[in-house]
């Protein structure tokens, strides 16, 4: 690679508040950072794009719909046309669809699946060889605490965030001789808008389970990204770092 070149980076769901925090991360740290966004977002994502470039950080915006091949396969021939091959990848982005197993219809199983899991797939695929080939990359797969223990009423979503870091621990041994190192990140309970929108008498009982007391930052997972996917990060692979106050040790 030109050592005057920007590693490039893509962050899926990277407009929303924990892919906002890594984008911030990732550009700090040198890289040409990408936010690829769901299509139906794209007023959403201009608008970030906007908030961003007022705070000093440079993203580009893709749409993409990481629950579709092709899709994917579109979206990185793109940035790849404009920006060049994609070095590091961030999978950021997924879906709820909460309900107790028993109400639990298929279409909520195969949405979360489909946006949760299948999409891990989907866009590592789509640069994976060129990273095998150059001797270097960068993968992130974002998983969360709830992957790790369960919990009631996501059995779709912790089944999801469980198989992400199947994938890791496989694609880690894949591309260890190669330069390609990937590993997982757990958030447990992060301040982003839709958990600071729970009532604050439910706030302070989930806060009152977490042993630091307080929920974690955005920006706390966007350095923990930021340190999986420095160019001096190649014997970290296959790992799972929980980032989630002690909420949940293994």
């Amino acid at each position: 690679m030109n050592t005057n070149q920007k590693r490039v980076a893509i962050v899926t769901g990277g407009n929303g508040g924990l892919g906002s925090a890594m984008c911030r991360a990732l550009y700090t740290q040198g890289r040409a950072v990408v936010a690829a966004y769901y299509p139906a977002e794209e007023n959403q994502a201009r608008v970030f794009q906007k908030k961003m470039a007022e705070e000093g950080f440079e993203i580009a915006i893709y749409p993409v719909d990481v629950a579709d091949f092709e899709s994917c396969r579109a979206m990185v021939a793109a940035v790849e046309r404009d920006l060049g091959a994609v070095s590091i990848l961030v999978n950021n982005a997924g879906i709820t669809r909460d309900a107790v197993f028993k109400k639990m219809t298929p279409d909520q199983w195969n949405a979360v699946l489909r946006t949760n899991l299948d999409s891990v797939f989907n866009m590592t695929r789509q640069v994976w060889d060129k990273m095998i080939d150059s001797g270097f990359g960068r993968i992130v797969n974002i998983s969360s605490v709830n992957g790790q223990k369960g919990q009631f009423g996501q059995a779709n979503y912790a089944a999801a965030k469980a198989g992400i870091h199947g994938v890791t621990m496989s694609l880690a041994q894949e591309g260890a001789r190669k330069g390609v190192t990937v590993n997982t990140v757990s958030p447990g309970y992060i301040a982003t808008e839709m958990v600071m929108a729970i009532a604050e008498e439910v706030r302070q009982k989930i806060v009152a389970t977490i042993p630091v007391g307080r929920f974690g930052e955005p920006a706390e997972i966007g350095r923990a990204v930021a340190f999986l996917t420095a160019d001096e990060a190649g014997f970290l692979t296959g790992s799972d770092l929980s980032v989630n106050g002690g909420l949940y040790m293994h």
